[in-house]
């Protein structure tokens, strides 16, 4: 037990909540002690009934059974991965820049949610995570099931048609990429790529609730880390790899 312990401990601490939430909120309704009806996204009792808890629910809940066990732990693991690799890189010391990409991601989905009555959000919000980490790591060659190999920046697709061969649903994983895209797209690319006005900024509330542990810019202020080094590394030898980060094989601890 205190090995488990050592290593929840050793998860970044937004990825830490995030993850043990993903865990709580699906346990609670498995066991019954809540209604799973409670916990999903329906527009009529949020919208009218005032349920105000069921956006944030319906991002941790998954209906764990026989049939979406193994979609619900695969996604977990993607949550635990990229969300890990995201906090702990591009967003490295600036924790209140990640909670705002978590919250314009979580805000985008709430509101595609609301409008397409999807009941869970939890792939949605995932997905987005791990398609702003493949972008940034565009570059990086990365490894999955059954030898294939390929940039990261095609991941959230095969990822999509994965999640879809094992059970899970295009839509959701659609629209968490296209999320995604939207954060990268007015974060990143339009400003720092085409030069373009700086249309998305982390509110300065957030720096007092989650202060940077480094001095400087926040990580909105420059290109992140991965991007910056990738430069130098393109067209050289090994097809694309860089010394930045490595590719994994699903189901690596």
């Amino acid at each position: 037990m205190s090995d488990i312990g050592d290593w929840f401990k050793s998860i970044p601490f937004i990825t830490r909540y995030w993850f043990a939430g993903s865990i709580v909120v699906p346990l609670i309704g498995k066991l019954g002690l809540i209604s799973p009806v409670y916990l999903v996204l329906w527009p009529e009792n949020f919208l009218h009934k005032f349920q105000i808890w069921r956006p944030v629910t319906s991002t941790l809940y998954f209906p764990v059974g026989p049939g979406t066990g193994f979609l619900y732990l695969v996604n977990l693991y993607f949550l635990y991965q990229y969300s890990t690799r995201l906090e702990t890189g591009a967003f490295d010391g600036t924790p209140a820049d990640y909670v705002f990409m978590l919250l314009f991601n979580w805000i985008c989905i709430v509101i595609t949610g609301l409008i397409m009555d999807m009941q869970l959000l939890m792939i949605p919000l995932i997905m987005s995570v791990l398609y702003v980490w493949a972008q940034l790591n565009r570059d990086m060659i990365v490894s999955f099931w059954f030898g294939t190999r390929f940039k990261a920046c095609y991941l959230p697709w095969v990822i999509l048609g994965f999640n879809y061969i094992i059970g899970g649903s295009i839509i959701n994983d659609l629209i968490g990429n296209l999320v995604g895209h939207l954060y990268y797209f007015l974060m990143f690319k339009y400003p720092m790529d085409l030069g373009g006005r700086a249309f998305l900024s982390t509110p300065q509330l957030l720096y007092r609730f989650f202060p940077s542990r480094r001095g400087g810019v926040s990580g909105f202020g420059a290109p992140p880390p991965s991007r910056r080094q990738a430069a130098p590394d393109q067209g050289g030898a090994g097809g694309g790899r860089h010394n930045w980060g490595q590719g994994f094989r699903l189901g690596e601890d």
